[in-house]
């Protein structure tokens, strides 16, 4: 009576989990799903189908328009690899301190419905190397201290 007793405890722990990873598992590959593209590849996909993306690539000099107070962007992003491919990207909030032309950024959200233009809702730079050499002459002064 009690190897029956712990079968049924086993049988319900299993089906609680496999119910739980299949959620998981579920949620996973729903529409909150965001596609990690460069501007070639997002320009390759259906702009209505493609739903929420998260792109990178760099801010071109050209037809660069900043809100007064860095309160908001518009621009072209283009591919790393690819200078003839760009896309505009319209964005609404606080520019971080390093967003300029030229410089690498990642922008998170979704083409506007009529696919030419992409809302983002998130925008961040990628730190220039200009820090990582101040880090490295730190670091050397911090070991020579040392010695």
């Amino acid at each position: 009576m009690a190897k029956s007793k712990n079968k049924a405890i086993y049988a319900v722990a299993l089906v609680l989990f496999l119910g739980g990873l299949g959620y998981l598992i579920f949620s996973g590959l729903t529409e909150d799903t965001v596609y990690f593209l460069d501007v070639s590849k997002a320009l390759e996909q259906d702009p209505a189908a493609m739903g929420n993306a998260r792109l990178f690539g760099k801010v071109s000099p050209d037809d660069l328009a900043i809100v007064d107070g860095k309160l908001g962007a518009s621009f072209f992003l283009v591919d790393k690899m690819q200078d003839d491919k760009r896309l505009r990207v319209a964005f609404k909030g606080a520019l971080p301190d390093t967003f300029k032309e030229d410089v690498e950024v990642i922008v998170e959200g979704r083409f506007a419905p009529d696919g030419k233009v992409f809302q983002a809702r998130t925008l961040v730079t990628k730190c220039p190397s200009k820090y990582e050499e101040k880090s490295r002459e730190l670091e050397q002064a911090k070991q020579q201290a040392a010695m």
